[in-house]
């Protein structure tokens, strides 16, 4: 039987992640070099120390570029890209829906409170989340469990009474990882990602796509 919903946020709740691709891109391309898409898949749902976008045109390739405006560049475009996202479709609906049901809902998060508080407060849907565990509350994020494993346990739930919704290869890995089956809808950047074969993953186009009730009973039991 379900009890939880555990939603992550960036990429999820909103696309912050496809307007930092183009931003990163963008300013790649200023400086002759093409950032690819498996580049970048590196610190998707995750944080960047497998792949640092903001460092690897210095320590890599060692263009000379000021570390300090590049990062402020980056931050420019990317807050005048996130300007034109909302809250991605059937997420308010998925939040109302399983309020109404009275199944416990947290968000797990790669990033950080600061980051999280913020746009939830914007987006007018911090109520709905009794349970939000963020980089500052782990010593490891995504792909690694320890962020789901711990918003279980504040929610009181098991990871077969617990659902996740992702948009990423590594979101959805670290759900899985915590025993739980994984909701995986992409956006326009993680569409174009390569997700394991997982019978516990569950593809959907958008949330509007896939039924509320249908979801929660196909796990009951």
């Amino acid at each position: 039987m379900v009890k939880a919903i555990i939603f992550d946020f960036d990429g999820t709740i909103l696309d912050t992640e496809t307007p930092w691709f183009y931003a990163f891109r963008d300013a790649y391309k200023e400086h002759g070099v093409e950032l690819t898409i498996d580049q970048y898949s590196e610190c998707v749902g995750t944080n960047n120390n497998t792949f640092n976008p903001y460092e690897y045109l210095m320590t890599e390739l060692g263009l000379p570029i000021d570390k300090e405006q590049f990062r402020l560049k980056i931050h420019a475009d990317h807050s005048a890209l996130l300007e034109k996202e909302v809250v991605r479709e059937g997420i308010l609906d998925y939040l109302k829906l399983a309020k109404d049901a009275g199944l416990r809902i947290g968000l797990a998060s790669s990033s950080g409170k600061a980051w999280i508080d913020r746009h939830l407060e914007a987006l007018g849907i911090a109520h709905y989340f009794e349970v939000i565990c963020t980089a500052d509350d782990v010593s490891q994020v995504k792909p690694d469990p320890e962020l789901y494993v711990k918003a279980m346990e504040k929610l009181g739930v098991k990871p077969e009474e617990t659902i996740a919704i992702e948009d990423s290869p590594n979101g959805a890995r670290a759900a899985v990882a915590a025993g739980m089956s994984c909701v995986i809808v992409p956006n326009p950047l993680t569409q174009m990602l390569t997700f394991d074969q997982e019978t516990r993953y569950i593809h959907a186009e958008s949330l509007t796509k896939l039924d509320f009730q249908t979801l929660v009973g196909a796990h009951a039991g």
